[in-house]
């Protein structure tokens, strides 16, 4: 049984930890988040030691080390901005750490971040959950053996992710790009890094729309083309989908046929911990590609009627 702090306590994707950490068979010592709307911490570690204040979280964990209970890893689901901070604790006090994604903002921080991890021992693993999705590890299998066929062949995809927030999300840090990175950055970059890890290098990044609750663009990988749309604005999603109730629309079709990957979602953080835990996981390197992705789409101009955007950026333009 390994020992977890967890940094982020209150936040939407938290119960996700505390369950892996639950179903991996481990242990959570202690957690801190400002907000003390923490209850669902009973649900799965009642004697958990809670802090609101950063000051005698770490004082505590200091006190733990001293008295011999060592915390193995630290589980960071805390706001964009903080990842690079809290991982250089979660280093500094000899644990590992599994941070959310996106691992940092910037490439520049990874190479700071390998400084460190080279300094004290320890690693840092990234929440890429797409890659333990099976429709995803299908598709790359397919894309493989299609190369093999056909080494010249080039994939045109369309990526749609549209996830409906209210006016809270704008309010939040998750609303101000300098502390989510944006939406591109905030709700995509886990579906660009499963773009390179199924077609290769980057390309070529361009930008169609760039506005607070919507982004869309162009990328080319090595072995695709592929249309991009991420919105948090429920009026972009598609009416069929509206009818049926639904706030969310996920999508990705490759040359024309959809890919199913609707379900299969509430156990991929039980399965990222199952693969650190087993000496696997995914660390700096892995997670420089999405980085950089999202980095250049937040630098960058928008270019307007190009022939590569995505059907739906008629939507938000007409």
């Amino acid at each position: 049984m390994k020992n977890f702090a967890l940094i982020g306590a209150a936040g939407y994707i938290a119960p996700r930890h505390m369950m892996a950490i639950k179903e991996t068979g481990n242990n959570l010592v202690a957690a801190l988040d400002k907000n003390d709307s923490v209850g669902v911490i009973d649900s799965y570690f009642p004697d958990a030691d809670f802090f609101t204040e950063y000051e005698r979280f770490d004082r505590h964990i200091d006190l733990l080390r001293r008295k011999g209970t060592k915390i193995d890893y630290v589980s960071i689901a805390s706001p964009n901005y903080l990842h690079d901070s809290h991982i250089r604790f979660a280093l500094r006090n000899n644990a590992h750490a599994i941070c959310e994604k996106p691992l940092v903002l910037n490439p520049h921080n990874i190479d700071a971040l390998k400084v460190v991890q080279e300094e004290t021992g320890m690693q840092v693993y990234n929440i890429l959950q797409l890659r333990l999705h099976q429709s995803i590890i299908d598709l790359k299998a397919y894309v493989t053996e299609e190369l093999i066929k056909n080494p010249d062949k080039i994939f045109d995809v369309d990526l749609t992710y549209l996830t409906s927030r209210g006016h809270w999300y704008f309010t939040s840090w998750k609303g101000d790009d300098d502390k989510s990175g944006g939406i591109a950055t905030n709700i995509g970059v886990h579906f660009y890094d499963m773009l390179g890890w199924v077609f290769g290098d980057i390309q070529k990044n361009e930008v169609h729309l760039k506005r607070e609750d919507v982004n869309a663009g162009y990328l080319e990988f090595k072995y695709a083309r592929v249309r991009w749309f991420l919105s948090v604005n429920y009026d972009y999603i598609p009416e069929v989908i509206k009818v049926s109730g639904q706030r969310t629309y996920r999508s990705i079709t490759v040359d024309g046929e959809e890919i199913e990957f609707s379900g299969g979602f509430t156990d991929l953080h039980t399965k990222s911990y199952e693969h650190v835990l087993n000496g696997g996981g995914f660390g700096l390197e892995e997670a420089r590609k999405s980085i950089e992705i999202v980095s250049n789409i937040r630098k960058q101009d928008v270019i307007a009627n190009s022939s590569d955007a995505h059907p739906f950026v008629d939507k938000v333009i007409s």
